[in-house]
């Protein structure tokens, strides 16, 4: 399946992300452990690395890249801003510094979670100056995450369009928000999904979820992330997921030699729907 955006940028899947299992609290002394993931998932064949100023490791996916030998346009880098919403024109040019990159191809803003009035900007002026940035070609393509369909209206008369909605989405949780799966793909917009093996994480597993994946994962000769993973992009869905092992890096690439039928899409679905499990923003969200 093949995931191309406004300006005819073709993204890569699945995604790569320095968040998480890494994100740092203020801390701007350089991660080694997360530059060698980083180098490691795009030597075995990572293509599309997501960052955000919220995570900490701009600057090392910046040294990942030089390190990597990889030339930067073979590169897909998302950047996302939200504690620097105020100024979103001082927050892009940061975060290139950081990154030691002359442009981006995806910029979101993070949530919509943040106080207009304290901040003294809206979404709509924050999209406004990101529209900017991507007619000046600082930025490829500009988008969102966590924002719902209400969220979504907002800058739906906007000259510049909502390429990407990121949102966490898997089995247990197929809709972020009310409607917003559907909302994004009848209306063209990409959804990206972060946490898309939240299922197999410790607290989720037992569910009615994993018969399913496990008679599925036997069936392919695959195992449970790969099913999940094949699931989100036959769902139409971008998976951003991330391991510092070289080993689960690459399987969690080898998703092209097979594909699950309708009716095993369907039957993810259903079993998938019977629980309810969120990992982020759970304040933010009435289940």
């Amino acid at each position: 399946m093949t995931f191309i955006l406004p300006s005819g940028a073709i993204v890569p899947v699945p995604g790569f992300g320095t968040g998480t299992k890494w994100y740092k609290s203020g801390d701007p002394s350089i991660d080694r452990k997360v530059v060698d993931a980083v180098v490691s998932g795009l030597k075995v064949g990572y293509r599309h690395i997501d960052g955000a100023e919220v995570y900490g490791t701009e600057a090392e996916i910046g040294l990942a890249i030089k390190e990597s030998g990889i030339p930067r346009d073979q590169i897909f880098v998302t950047g996302k801003i939200l504690p620097k919403i105020a100024n979103p024109r001082a927050a892009f040019e940061e975060t290139l510094k950081l990154m030691q990159l002359d442009y981006l191809d995806l910029y979101l803003i993070h949530s919509p979670f943040f106080d207009e009035k304290s901040h003294g900007i809206s979404i709509e002026k924050a999209w406004e100056i990101l529209s900017e940035l991507k007619g000046e070609g600082k930025v490829r393509d500009i988008g969102v995450s966590n924002f719902s369909v209400a969220d979504l209206e907002r800058l739906k008369d906007a000259k510049e369009k909502v390429a990407v909605n990121q949102i966490e989405f898997n089995p247990y949780l197929q809709n972020q928000t009310p409607g917003i799966v559907d909302y994004c793909q009848k209306n063209g917009i990409i959804l990206e999904a972060y946490t898309p093996l939240g299922p197999l994480v410790p607290a989720a597993k037992g569910g009615p979820l994993d018969p399913v994946v496990n008679k599925l994962a036997t069936k392919y000769g695959r195992d449970a992330g790969q099913i999940i993973l094949k699931w989100v992009i036959q769902r139409g869905i971008i998976p951003i997921t991330t391991s510092a092992k070289v080993e689960r890096q690459k399987t969690n690439l080898d998703l092209d030699d097979f594909t699950l039928t309708s009716e095993e899409v369907e039957e993810i679905d259903q079993a998938g729907s019977k629980k309810h499990f969120r990992l982020y923003w759970a304040d933010k969200y009435i289940p």
